[in-house]
């Protein structure tokens, strides 16, 4: 081995310069992970939307499956453009924590992002989508394609990309544990208030301006077409790991939510097809899917602070309660002719206050304090009743202008060929044999 000065001087440079290579080699191999997760999760969040329209048009009459679907598609259209145009600048504040949302002028059009910040901005985009799309559900049968697309647009700007703002995006809700004298922040992973209660809400408000569908009654709401709703769940269920673990900061924190979105919506199958036995002595597939998407809706926010135990109970919590929740609309007297009220806005309520009492460290029953409840209780409080309030409001003015409602006509000869000129299920009468 060699001691001079000279040779340990040539060797040290070269070493030190290889493992600093090396290090910048693995920087960019982690960095470039990282940039392939969040696409992989754009696409996979972008596949819900198509996944949706399967399931909600399943879900509805053969006679307005085409408008079903089209509601999906139209909302996936416009608010990715208006995300693209201010949605995105709105969603990100930049100042006081109590602005309404950020300026949507910032970047207009995104001529001032580049290179990878543009992949978090679609990113972002697609839950501005499903959001908006799953609205839609509540009022299938009866609704005109013409103002539904007035409301998204209207709708997305003034509550979704504001609310985006409040809960991801600087402010207050997302510093309200600060604001309240340092209580725990609240928690929404992936979209508990932003997202399903945002959308459960405003389905309630837009189901109540439009009324009853013609014959409302528990037989209505018989689907269609059973495969096309198992699919649209299985698309959901498959979109709903890019959902959820598309923001995840470490590989820890991925595998978790990952089997976090695993366990829960299984438990949920089995709590909803119990209460369904007990209920009407059959255990359905419609309920099964449902359940699922129960269980998916509540780990949504709780899907990285939920240890996999208390994910398990937390779906099999509401996957029953939603069984039950459904049968509001036929008690109360409101038409959510898709159960997105019963699904998204009871489960997501479930899952935000749930993360009070069992989030890790932070929950009451887990080593917290009732800190957390609090503005988890405060978040969805402040949530709901904007949500609401202003998607009431959107739709009486539609309705009270231009008309938001088909005619009871087209309702009963079917929206389809009224409204689009289609039909989901247009036989040819090529090949057919004359009769004699």
């Amino acid at each position: 081995m060699r001691v001079g000065g000279s040779g340990i001087t040539r060797h040290l440079p070269k070493s030190a310069t290889a493992t600093r290579a090396h290090l910048v080699h693995k920087a960019k191999e982690v960095e470039m992970d990282t940039v392939v997760w969040v696409l992989i999760s754009t696409a996979l969040v972008l596949l819900m939307t198509p996944g949706l329209a399967f399931f909600y048009g399943g879900l509805v009459k053969e006679k307005s499956v085409v408008s079903m679907m089209m509601m999906s598609f139209g909302a996936l259209g416009l608010v990715a453009v208006l995300w693209i145009l201010i949605g995105a600048n709105m969603s990100s504040i930049d100042g006081s924590i109590w602005s309404f949302s950020g300026n949507p002028f910032s970047n207009f059009g995104q001529e001032g992002v580049a290179g990878v910040d543009l992949l978090s901005v679609a990113f972002g985009g697609t839950f501005a989508i499903i959001t908006t799309a799953l609205i839609s559900g509540a009022i299938a049968d009866r609704a005109r394609f013409g103002p539904w697309m007035i409301y998204t647009g209207v709708w997305a700007t003034l509550v979704y990309f504001p609310v985006a703002a409040w809960v991801w995006g600087g402010g207050w809700i997302q510093n309200l544990g600060d604001s309240l004298g340092g209580l725990p922040a609240v928690i929404d992973f992936a979209g508990g208030t932003a997202v399903h209660i945002n959308a459960g809400a405003a389905a309630l408000g837009l189901a109540l301006v439009l009324g009853k569908r013609v014959g409302f009654n528990k037989d209505i709401t018989q689907p269609h077409n059973v495969p096309l709703v198992l699919i649209g769940a299985a698309l959901l269920w498959f979109g709903w790991f890019g959902f959820n673990a598309g923001a995840a900061g470490t590989p820890d924190e991925a595998g978790l939510i990952v089997f976090n979105t695993l366990a829960a919506p299984a438990a949920a199958i089995l709590g909803w097809i119990v209460v369904e036995k007990l209920r009407t002595g059959k255990a359905t597939a419609v309920g099964a899917v449902s359940g699922v998407v129960a269980g998916l809706v509540a780990i949504t926010p709780a899907c990285a602070n939920l240890t996999p135990g208390w994910a398990l109970l937390l779906g099999l919590i509401a996957g029953a309660v939603c069984a039950l929740a459904i049968e509001l609309k036929f008690n109360l007297g409101f038409d959510d002719s898709l159960d997105v009220v019963g699904l998204h806005l009871v489960a997501g309520i479930i899952g935000t206050l749930y993360l009070g009492l069992f989030a890790t460290d932070t929950g009451l029953f887990v080593g917290g304090d009732a800190g957390q409840l609090v503005v988890q209780t405060i978040s969805v409080l402040a949530v709901a009743i904007f949500s609401f309030a202003a998607s009431w409001l959107i739709g009486t003015a539609i309705q009270k202008t231009i008309g938001f409602r088909v005619t009871s006509e087209e309702e009963i000869a079917g929206i389809d060929l009224a409204v689009h000129g289609e039909s989901g299920y247009a036989m040819s009468s090529r090949g057919t044999v004359p009769a004699e």
